[in-house]
């Protein structure tokens, strides 16, 4: 059993429970996130992001532990000052809204400049660890997972997982459906206001939770960031402050199906 680390005269406050990982403030500079989806991956993400971009808004790292008999993990970093953009979207001027689109997009451009390591070179996709993703989108059928070494290959996995999870409406177009690329490129994975931290001046002070970062086609942080949600503007001015767009026809055809 993992224990959450003491601190004298402070007790555990749980601030999300979710599926998989609950989150704890330990201390008022310490949150722990312990559970099923906390991996080494996510650890990994983030030791990335501090050695190529030391000044990069994301939490500090304290320390880290796994289970050696069952999927477990638990990881301390220091509190990101502020709160979510979730929590004060619905209350911003457009202007202030359309800033905040364009401070995450450069962000976000920052890192995918993140080289890939040079063990991982052989993967055209792959988690921030090198191990295999656990996206609906293309997480294997098969056990060991396949790896996934080029482009052509992410697309065909799209489509296995579309066919096997009874998607039959574009059998024969969504494979010409999908969209293509030439690199993949170090990614978040889960961008939305949830995980974006803002001050009390509404400029960003973090991005947390990385559990799905890694190597992805350069499509793929766009195409995660215009996935349904509830706030719907925050999205759509994504898409109009977006450096690049791809048609996502394909990816929004098989995610009717593999949600």
């Amino acid at each position: 059993m993992f224990e959450i680390p003491e601190y004298p005269g402070y007790g555990p406050r749980f601030l999300s429970i979710q599926g998989g990982a609950t989150v704890s403030l330990i201390d008022d500079d310490v949150i722990c996130k312990q559970g099923s989806r906390v991996t080494r991956s996510e650890k990994m993400a983030m030791r990335l992001v501090k050695k190529h971009i030391p000044d990069f808004p994301t939490p500090e790292l304290q320390l880290s532990s796994y289970s050696t008999t069952r999927v477990f993990g638990q990881l301390c970093m220091d509190v990101v000052p502020g709160s979510t953009l979730k929590l004060s979207w619905d209350g911003l001027d457009n202007v202030t809204k359309e800033r905040l689109c364009h401070e995450t997009w450069a962000l976000i451009a920052q890192l995918r400049q993140i080289p890939k390591p040079s063990e991982l070179n052989h993967l055209f996709q792959c988690s921030a660890d090198g191990s295999p993703t656990n996206d609906v989108l293309i997480k294997d059928l098969e056990d060991p997972p396949r790896p996934l070494l080029d482009d052509h290959a992410v697309r065909t996995r799209i489509c296995e997982r579309y066919h096997h999870f009874y998607g039959r409406r574009f059998t024969k177009e969504l494979p010409d459906m999908l969209p293509r690329s030439s690199v993949s490129v170090f990614t978040h994975g889960d961008i939305c206001p949830q995980n974006i931290m803002i001050d009390g001046s509404n400029h960003i002070t973090g991005i947390i939770d990385w559990e799905t970062a890694g190597w992805y086609p350069d499509y793929w942080e766009y195409g995660n960031i215009m996935k349904p949600r509830t706030e719907i503007d925050w999205a759509a001015l994504m898409d109009q402050t977006a450096p690049q767009r791809w048609d996502l026809s394909g990816i929004k055809a098989a995610r009717r199906v593999l949600f």
